[in-house]
């Protein structure tokens, strides 16, 4: 009797040490009337329950069973930045993945952290082109040749793969991940990342020539770029992935995506899990012999709590909550709030406490909803309205370390969420708000090159003629003022560039100079955007670097706070935005 090839898959990606529960909005209309819902999904403990049901379920259907991590784990909330990535290693052992891919936040402060973490975890870590082949000798805390890492194979120039019994036959899990790490992320510089697609196509056919046709891609690249993956790609049966939080599924009757779950390219399906640890992707999947999928249903699933917010400018009765309650409980993509007892007991005795002290301290007070966006847009011309603070904030707490500085410059994928109208605690700070501990650095630097670091960083943001790195790399500012035409040729879209000329003092009344090409300023900024990543490379030009002594991103900003106690005042606005579209 021929074997039937099945497989139920769980995966999720861009976790970002969300263990708890995190809140969500769905938006929804019935009977002519729309809602607004809110409520908490996914978390550990939630997660951990749907996979015991989905393991039981494989195996009375004698399945085989994988569960897959696409990348990103660590940064993202108080857990990471008080336990870094030991909290993580420690659940997502209990969470039993087969493989995770290493995803770009995991190398923002370098090598050394993935070494502690792959010392920690129970379960392979795969980044199939990460070259390191030219890892530093006596390295303090190498990872070339952890047993748990599965890396360039420099000697073949391909990756090394897991591979795992499938029936009769072996199925190859391959981790592929981002080879722009180093524009994007801080690797050691002893460690390269080698083209995402020639490592793939060269595994693929090293595979294929072992009788290995069953070949799942652990991707940490993005949406677009697992399509052209799959594209390019012949003989790739499945891309499992991450990168660009991307939720697949029927969600528009919510308000969100409606990608479809599976979505296939060059007959390779393609499936992502969204962010946070709010959803769980499971499907299960049937195979012919030559690996190609031939059957695949399945969906990513909220896991809500039982109660909810409903909201509406219209009345609400009983009946409209019992008729939303049974949407949601009909929709294919939602499940409810059962978790593992003994995960989440973990999490409430071991790590939480430390969170909840946290909490408890406030900084000061926001006076209305500042909302952070990376791009500037017709609702807010002049971009981020939260950025310009943070700015502010290590521009003022520098100065009073450093009297020569004239200007702060950051990139808006360095903070991570607005601000909502109330209390601002130590723990939105650090938690949410500034969760990258990025150390500063104050540096000397001709004004051309300013000119050229603003026009980079922006048509990197907006893949404006030039190949970008993300909408992350957008410039903010304070002490910096400058107008950007998209429209423009390339090398002359800074249309005017002006600085802040103070005295030494940090108030605030002053004097825009036109910035001189050939005159020196000191700027500050996060070690990140100093290094020259994400088309800041024209900041290497600087003449001098000076580490900002005792202040990182986070630090500067709650230093601020503690002495300003309000973000009432209305800040000039720094960016004048006109896009090339």
């Amino acid at each position: 009797m021929p074997h039937r090839y099945t497989l139920k898959l769980a995966h999720i990606n861009d976790t970002h040490s969300h263990f708890d529960p995190s809140r969500i909005h769905f938006s929804v209309d019935n009977r002519g009337k729309s809602y607004d819902i809110y409520s908490h999904s996914g978390g550990y403990a939630r997660i951990q329950h749907q996979l015991n049901r989905s393991r039981q379920e494989a195996a009375s259907a004698c399945q085989e069973f994988l569960f897959l991590h696409g990348g990103d784990s660590f940064q993202g909330t108080l857990y990471f930045s008080q336990f870094k990535g030991a909290a993580n290693a420690h659940l997502l052992n209990l969470l039993r993945p087969d493989a995770m891919v290493l995803g770009n936040h995991e190398v923002d402060d370098g090598n050394a952290p993935v070494s502690a973490f792959l010392d920690d975890i129970e379960f392979p870590l795969l980044a199939g082109n990460m070259d390191l082949s030219q890892e530093e000798a006596g390295k303090p805390l190498p990872i070339r040749g952890h047993k748990q890492l599965l890396d360039y194979d420099e000697v073949n120039n391909r990756a090394r793969a897991l591979i795992k019994p499938f029936k009769d036959k072996r199925l190859a899990i391959v981790g592929i991940t981002l080879d722009q790490m180093a524009e994007i992320a801080r690797p050691d510089p002893d460690t390269h990342f080698i083209d995402a697609i020639e490592t793939t196509r060269a595994t693929v056919a090293h595979l294929k020539a072992e009788g290995i046709d069953h070949i799942i891609i652990l991707s940490h690249l993005g949406f677009d770029q697992d399509k052209t993956l799959a594209e390019k790609v012949d003989g790739i049966s499945l891309i499992v992935g991450g990168h660009t939080h991307t939720l697949q599924g029927e969600f528009n009757a919510l308000g969100l995506s409606a990608v479809p779950y599976g979505y296939r390219v060059n007959e390779t399906a393609i499936l992502h899990a969204g962010k946070h640890a709010e959803t769980l992707g499971i499907a299960d999947i049937e195979f012919n012999e030559s690996g190609k999928v031939t059957r695949l249903n399945g969906h990513n699933y909220f896991m809500l709590d039982r109660s909810f917010i409903l909201e509406s400018k219209d009345d609400i009765t009983t009946s409209d909550y019992e008729e939303i309650s049974s949407l949601l409980s009909d929709h294919p993509g939602i499940r409810w709030d059962d978790e593992d007892t003994g995960l989440a007991q973990i999490i409430a005795s071991q790590y939480r406490p430390v969170i909840e002290a946290l909490q408890k301290q406030v900084l000061g007070f926001v006076p209305r909803n500042l909302v952070h966006t990376r791009l500037p847009s017709k609702a807010l011309p002049h971009g981020s309205e939260i950025a310009p603070w943070v700015c502010k904030s290590i521009y003022h707490e520098t100065k009073l370390m450093y009297p020569r500085v004239d200007f702060a410059l950051h990139n808006a994928g360095g903070i991570r969420h607005s601000l909502n109208k109330g209390e601002l605690t130590v723990a939105d700070v650090v938690g949410r708000l500034l969760p990258f501990e990025q150390s500063l650095v104050k540096y000397q630097i001709k004004g051309r090159y300013l000119f050229e670091a603003i026009e980079s960083a922006i048509n990197s943001a907006t893949n404006n003629s030039v190949t970008g790195t993300g909408a992350g790399s957008f410039p903010y500012t304070y002490g910096l003022k400058y107008c950007y035409d998209g429209r423009r040729p390339l090398g002359q879209r800074i249309l005017s560039l002006e600085v802040l000329r103070q005295s030494i003092t940090t108030d605030e009344n002053g004097r825009w100079e036109t910035v001189d090409r050939n005159r020196d300023y000191f700027g500050v900024s996060s070690a990140y955007t100093a290094s020259g990543k994400e088309g800041y490379y024209p900041l290497l030009q600087a003449s001098s670097h000076w580490p900002v002594e005792g202040l990182t991103l986070p630090s500067a900003f709650i230093r601020f706070m503690n002495k300003e106690q309000t973000l009432e005042q209305e800040l000039s606005p720094q960016v004048d935005y006109i896009s090339h579209r």
